[in-house]
């Protein structure tokens, strides 16, 4: 897309900065441009409505973005014929306009996106952020989420920032300047919460516990998102000499880094600091890496390389899935054809662990879904998007055990994966291991 935003001028540091409204921010948007939109707990609330409000005046926009949190509605009729949502990972925010005619999902691991910026594939003429206020020296902090933010900051010919005083400084890669920044508009609010410390039943802290079995001392640990790593890191307090190297970084590992279980010391890369491409948690999370150089946040082009990943001692990459079929394709993104979330960083730290020494990729997931539908299945749904193929899977869990698929043939894949399956399931699962492998019943 063409870049008109050359002619803006930047901010003259010889005078104070001038905020204006969220509405004033957005005016130089134009039809048929495309706007990246920071996500995760650092979506800008107010630019994002400042600009849906103008969707009388413009025709053609796509939208960029990974992760939205909060209260932003891509769907509402009236936006469809002035909007397209281009979605790099669908979240429960976007997934109506993802699956409709009015918008779409990249297939993308998480760690190549920077390279759509940067590489004039999916070039953004307009970056709407959120950041912390700017230091003494002009710095602001992209905060919670440098992940994928930073090259479209970079990129982005017209960027708009919303100053929020309780977005966190984040030490590592997220600091810009205020002279990259052409509009700015303070709006100060909470960010969002995520909170899984009552999602927990017996499955999740079985399921815990035997990940947690497989994690030994001086492991790297990376941990996604949801009440399955939280419980893991729970049965982790006796462990010794951890690092930490992830993609996401929430609540759960706070007590592990102050109580010394994480402390980073056997690491290769980044050595007493723990690493992440963003943060989403509670309100402890972001007070707690607010100014924290313990705690790097980085670029996802780095954190999730595999070439720096499996630098790391032991890495042990905890990841789960929508379902896995008996020969061990794992599908972690769509229900059938329906785009349900998106492959993120899974086959990154999957294939980065497999690389470490004393490595372990793991895939974590409750033997059966919240109607008690089987989620080890003879064959994946029609449509259904493979995220790890069977010839990367290691490690599979659920609350029945834990089985290792590395060097098994198909046959001991599928009888491994049934003995851990549902109990109500392994008969019918049973049947379709003789059908397809021509075994008696």
């Amino acid at each position: 897309m063409a870049c008109i935003f050359s002619f803006l001028p930047l901010v003259n540091l010889s005078m104070d900065i001038k905020y204006i409204t969220a509405a004033e921010a957005v005016k130089p948007i134009k039809s048929g441009q495309r706007v990246f939109i920071h996500g995760s707990a650092a979506v800008p609330m107010p630019l994002v409505n400042a600009m849906q409000a103008r969707y009388a005046e413009l025709t053609n926009v796509e939208l960029v973005s990974v992760t939205i949190l909060g209260d932003v509605d891509f769907n509402q009729p009236h936006l469809r014929e002035s909007f397209f949502y281009n979605s790099l990972f669908v979240s429960a925010g976007t997934r109506a306009v993802a699956n409709s005619e009015y918008g779409d999902y990249v297939p993308i691991f998480l760690s190549e996106i920077p390279q759509l910026f940067r590489n004039n594939i999916l070039p953004p003429d307009v970056a709407l952020i959120q950041v912390s206020p700017p230091d003494v020296h002009g710095y602001c902090s992209l905060g919670t989420s440098v992940d994928v933010a930073r090259a479209a900051v970079d990129v982005a010919a017209y960027v708009v920032a919303q100053v929020n005083p309780r977005m966190p400084r984040t030490h590592g890669e997220g600091f810009l300047h205020v002279s990259k920044i052409h509009a700015f508009v303070w709006h100060e609010a909470e960010l969002p919460v995520l909170d899984y410390a009552g999602d927990c039943n017996e499955t999740v802290e079985k399921i815990g516990v035997n990940v947690a079995s497989l994690i030994d001392d001086g492991a790297t640990l990376q941990l996604g998102i949801g009440s399955i790593p939280d419980q893991v890191v729970k049965n982790l307090t006796n462990h010794k000499n951890l690092g930490l190297h992830t993609e996401m970084m929430s609540d759960g590992v706070i007590p592990l880094i102050e109580s010394g279980v994480i402390n980073n010391t056997l690491k290769k890369l980044n050595r007493g600091r723990s690493v992440t491409g963003f943060l989403a948690g509670t309100r402890r999370l972001y007070d707690f890496v607010d100014d924290n150089a313990s705690v790097r946040v980085m670029e996802i082009s780095y954190v999730n390389d595999t070439s720096i990943i499996k630098q790391n001692p032991k890495v042990v990459a905890i990841n789960s899935a929508i379902e896995i079929d008996l020969t061990g394709q794992v599908c972690a993104d769509s229900i059938g054809t329906y785009q349900y979330s998106g492959i993120g960083g899974q086959m990154d730290f999957i294939r980065g662990a497999s690389l470490s020494e004393g490595g372990k990729p793991i895939i974590a997931l409750p033997s059966v879904t919240s109607k008690g539908v089987s989620r080890i299945v003879p064959f994946l749904k029609e449509g259904a998007g493979v995220v790890t193929t069977r010839g990367h899977v290691h490690w599979v869990v659920t609350e029945y055990g834990l089985v290792n698929l590395f060097g098994r043939n198909l046959k001991q894949r599928a009888k491994a994966l049934i003995n851990i399956a549902h109990p109500g399931h392994r008969e019918a699962l049973e049947k379709a291991y003789c059908e397809r492998f021509k075994c008696l019943p």
